[in-house]
């Protein structure tokens, strides 16, 4: 029930020696700061990654031929082989749950000779001879013409599609692109689309902004590939798992180009799902450590009002003792400093957990000025059950902090209290 004469006692014994109690309650206050401002940043950097993510199938492997370490079937170790454009069909009718699985072939790069002509410019790019379902797995927006589909496959269409780096190096300023031919190997191709890649997950953001796509079959008449695949690109579908279904795979790659069934080191792959699981634990990780560390300096300030009551308790000896020779009971007399911990540790709670969020409210309007697609740092927040939990930890620190002296309190005799100078 409410007391006014309480809450008014209260108040007034905390307001008795301001300086002593702000500093008593600055300790809670940087605790919960910290806590709230440590959670918000892991979730601005799992924001940020997320957004890397975003478009691309994460439950995604790729694979790719290497060298043989075993020797097999009547072939040394050490042989070179290549996938082949059947094993496609191979893995799609043997392997039950995958979604999608795409060949590629892949020419040139930054960094080697230049490889695209138009005119009298030149560029080295990344080109991918690729089937439709490519943009299904990777993170990329058509925002200008169209994809190549499978129109373009069955005919062997020389059609590309190109990123804005692409544009800026072999065109001018404002120069119309689409229906326009480049030279690719000697070869040329029309621009039939633009993309722009999603997200941070490419190493060199503005690298993935310089490759060329064509379709895989004329890539492969133009370039001399015949049936070879450089790659493949395998997602499995949403009640599967790549992971487990990664050796399958595996495996049958080894059995149809007579690979041992031991000779890990001839299938080169990279788990995307694993990688991202990995990354989803770091964050529940990254969570518990700003728990930890926020509770830790929470403590050391729930230390600090602990011992301030401490103090309380001993100046108010003979006030306690009055009130127990009058009837007070030790109920009463305990209630009454758990209140005033808990009050003081709330009032420094809430005033960091404002404080906190006022910060990231700022940060947040920063970042909305800013583009943050290439960034791994996104709207950094706290969510309701992540303040809730912290108005409990305050709830709990504050009885915490005044049960010793409410237990020294109400071992006090009358007696004694009265006669205390």
């Amino acid at each position: 029930m409410f007391s006014r004469d309480k809450w008014n006692e209260i108040i007034e014994s905390l307001s008795s020696n301001v300086f002593r109690t702000v500093l008593t309650a600055f300790g809670v206050f940087w605790g919960i700061f910290i806590l709230v401002i440590l959670l918000a940043a892991g979730n601005g950097l799992e924001n940020g990654v997320t957004q890397g993510f975003s478009g691309i199938a994460t439950n995604s492997m790729f694979m790719w031929s290497q060298t043989t370490s075993i020797s097999h079937k009547g072939f040394s170790k050490g042989r070179r082989y290549s996938f082949k454009l059947d094993d496609v069909p191979a893995i799609e009718r043997n392997v039950n749950g995958l979604k999608y699985v795409s060949p590629r072939n892949q020419l040139g790069g930054f960094g080697g000779a230049n490889n695209v002509v138009r005119g009298l410019k030149t560029g080295a790019f990344n080109v991918y001879g690729d089937y439709p379902n490519i943009i299904n797995q990777e993170p990329m927006d058509i925002t200008q013409g169209r994809f190549i589909n499978m129109n373009d496959i069955e005919d062997k269409r020389k059609v590309a599609v190109i990123g804005q780096g692409v544009i800026d190096i072999l065109f001018d300023a404002n120069e119309e692109y689409l229906g326009k031919y480049i030279k690719i190997n000697g070869v040329n191709f029309m621009v039939v689309g633009k993309y722009k890649k999603k997200g941070t997950t490419n190493r060199n953001p503005e690298e993935a902004q310089k490759e060329i796509y064509v379709p895989f079959t004329t890539f492969s008449q133009a370039f001399n590939r015949s049936n070879n695949v450089g790659w493949m690109a395998i997602t499995a579908d949403d009640n599967h798992s790549i992971t487990n279904l990664k050796k399958d795979v595996i495996d049958l790659v080894k059995s149809r180009h007579s690979i041992h069934p031991d000779d890990d080191r001839a299938v080169g792959n990279f788990d995307l799902f694993e990688m991202f699981n990995k990354v989803n634990g770091l964050f529940l990780a990254l969570n518990f450590v700003a728990y930890f560390v926020g509770i830790l300096v929470l403590l050391s300030g729930v230390i600090g009002i602990s011992n301030i009551m401490l103090i309380v308790v001993k100046e108010r000896t003979q006030e306690i003792g009055v009130r127990r020779a009058l009837g007070a009971s030790p109920w009463s007399i305990r209630g009454q400093i758990l209140m005033e911990a808990v009050f003081l540790t709330l009032i420094a709670g809430m005033t960091g957990i404002i404080f906190a969020t006022s910060i990231l409210a700022i940060v947040n309007m920063a970042l909305d000025n800013m583009d943050t697609s290439e960034m791994m740092f996104a709207n950094p927040s706290v969510d309701l059950v992540s303040v809730l939990i912290a108005l409990s930890i305050l709830v709990i620190s504050g009885l915490l902090a005044g049960f010793i002296p409410a237990q020294n309190a109400i071992k006090t005799k009358p007696v004694d209290a009265l006669r205390t100078e």
